[in-house]
């Protein structure tokens, strides 16, 4: 058994290097066909893959919240 809210998958690549994300995982993360993902690589700790939410959560931490007017900063 798996803590609660953690979990692990594995996928096969294939010969055009494309993979499945498993069914399970995209109904608990609600990926969609034609959803965005960003994949992340560290040569040490390996590839983690954020979907959508997680990806403009990424942006909006990195660059902050969306300009209230066309000012510059």
């Amino acid at each position: 058994m798996h803590p609660p809210g953690k979990y692990a998958w594995t996928a096969k690549v294939g010969e055009k290097g494309q993979i499945v994300i498993p069914k399970e995982a995209r109904e608990i993360f609600n990926i969609k066909p034609g959803d965005t993902l960003l994949l992340l690589g560290d040569e040490q700790q390996g590839i983690a893959i954020l979907n959508n939410d997680a990806l403009v959560k990424l942006a909006n931490n990195i660059f902050g919240s969306e300009p209230t007017g066309g000012e510059d900063k």
